[in-house]
C-alpha cells in the first residue's frame, strides 16, 4: 500500500527533496511530494478479506486519514 499526503497539505520533506535535487544539478524537477510504501505479506488466499484487513490497518494505524490518502494493490 502507498500512503501520501492529501492535496493541500504542506509537505516539508517533499520541498526539501525538491531543493536538494536542484542543488545536485537535476534541473526541470517540479513539484515533489513524498510518501510511504508498506509491503505486507498476508497469509491466506481470500483477496476480499486481505483487502478489508489492509483497509482496516490503514484506517487504524498506517495512515493518518485526516491528512493522508492511501491506495492498496494486491498481487
Amino acid at each position: 500500500m502507498t500512503v501520501t499526503l492529501k492535496n493541500g497539505v504542506l509537505d516539508p520533506q517533499g520541498k526539501a527533496i525538491e531543493g536538494a535535487l536542484g542543488s545536485l544539478g537535476f534541473s526541470g524537477v517540479g513539484h515533489v511530494r513524498q510518501g510511504k510504501v508498506f509491503d505486507l505479506e498476508l497469509e491466506g488466499a481470500d483477496k476480499a478479506k486481505a483487502e478489508a484487513d489492509l483497509k482496516a490497518m490503514c484506517e487504524k494505524l498506517l495512515a493518518n486519514t485526516v491528512i493522508e490518502n492511501y491506495t492498496i494493490a494486491l498481487d
